[in-house]
């Protein structure tokens, strides 16, 4: 019996959220989870947009994860 692991090399997660506190919150948690995969954060990128239809701002980030090596 063959047992393998396969490692994640790469990995670019999406985040949406009503306020900056938030989203910052949201990407800290998952960066710590990410550890455990032995991920770091290799970029970030954002943008906040105007929601026309809750009349409130509305933030984005995506985050791309890499091997730590």
């Amino acid at each position: 019996m063959d047992f393998r692991l396969d490692l994640i090399d790469t990995k670019i997660e999406f985040f949406e959220a009503q306020d900056l506190k938030t989203l910052e919150r949201m990407i800290a948690n998952q960066i710590e989870m990410n550890k455990a995969l032995m991920l770091d954060v290799h970029s970030v990128r954002h943008q906040a947009t105007f929601n026309a239809k809750s009349e409130k701002m509305l933030y984005s980030a995506v985050v791309h994860f890499k091997v730590k090596r």
